[in-house]
Parts: structure tokens; C-alpha cells; sequence
């Protein structure tokens, strides 16, 4: 897998996993006591931890393809090369095994 697909997945995951918390402080809301209310309130927390997590590692990711857009842009021939280098020595070590 690539990293961007490897970005993609967590960031799929992070947001499954922040809209199954948010319902699950919805679906115990009514729920009485006092550890209840803690962990809603711990929960949440870390709930909105994670979307602040998520929201940066979007951007750094939007960010970093920009970069590489604008690099690939300025130098195709370069980028060319080097991508080509690169799946040579891949290719060469592959086949070594």
C-alpha cells in the first residue's frame, strides 16, 4: 500500500470512529450516574482530540501534494528521472529475491 492510501484509511477511520462515539454519547445520554457523565465527558474529549488530529493531518496531506504538484511542475524532466531511477532499483531488488 501506498501512503496515501495508508493516509486515506486513517483518515476514514478516524471519522468512523468520531460519528461511533458521537452516537454512542447520544444512545447513553439518558444513562444516570456518575461514572456515566465521567466517561461521556472523557470520551468527548478525546472525541474532539481526534477530529482536531484529523483536520491537521488532512491538511498537512493537502499541503504536501501541493508541494510535490508544484515540484513535479517546475522540474518534469528531473521528476521523471528520478521516478524512473527509483522503480529501476525497486525492480532490482525485487528481483534479487
Amino acid at each position: 500500500m501506498s501512503n496515501e492510501t495508508n493516509l486515506e484509511q486513517i483518515m476514514a477511520d478516524l471519522k468512523l470512529l468520531a460519528r461511533d462515539a458521537e452516537a454512542l454519547m447520544q444512545a447513553t445520554a439518558g444513562q444516570a450516574g456518575e461514572q456515566a457523565g465521567e466517561l461521556r465527558d472523557r470520551l468527548s474529549t478525546a472525541l474532539e482530540s481526534a477530529k482536531a488530529a484529523c483536520q491537521k493531518l488532512e491538511e498537512k496531506a493537502v499541503a504536501g501534494a501541493k508541494v510535490a504538484d508544484k515540484t513535479i511542475r517546475n522540474h518534469p524532466y528531473e521528476s521523471i528521472g528520478v521516478a524512473f531511477g527509483v522503480g529501476l532499483l525497486l525492480g532490482v531488488l525485487v528481483g534479487r529475491r
